[in-house]
């Protein structure tokens, strides 16, 4: 994606202008930064079999670990230190998918649990 300074009007936007626009923008938390990018040649095609069941299996992880991020677990004071204490990914909730996605079996059920 190309890097932009962004015009007073589109420096708090995010996704996309409208809903017949094909361009979106996204502004780095972080650092500030805002980025553009274009929707090229996206496809006409049904999704697969594979990427229905992808799709389920990160509704479903994301689901619990939302849930473990909204309780106040020893697990959720675990993933917050070690989230402070890296600086390689930009949130907390994708910091979680990082670490705890292996624990999820290929239907998004907690293996062993």
């Amino acid at each position: 994606m190309a890097k932009i300074k962004p015009m007073a009007l589109i420096e708090s936007m995010k996704k996309k202008v409208c809903e017949h626009s094909d361009v979106y923008f996204r502004t780095n938390k972080r650092t500030g930064v805002t980025y553009s990018g274009k929707l090229c040649n996206p496809s006409t095609k049904a999704p697969s079999a594979a990427q229905t069941a992808a799709k389920e299996r990160f509704a479903k992880v994301s689901a619990a670990i939302r849930t473990i991020l909204a309780g106040s677990s020893e697990q959720k004071t675990a993933l917050v230190a070690g989230f402070k204490a890296q600086n390689k990914i930009g949130s907390l909730f994708g910091y979680a998918m990082h670490k705890l996605n292996d624990q999820y079996d290929a239907n998004g059920d907690l293996i062993g649990g």
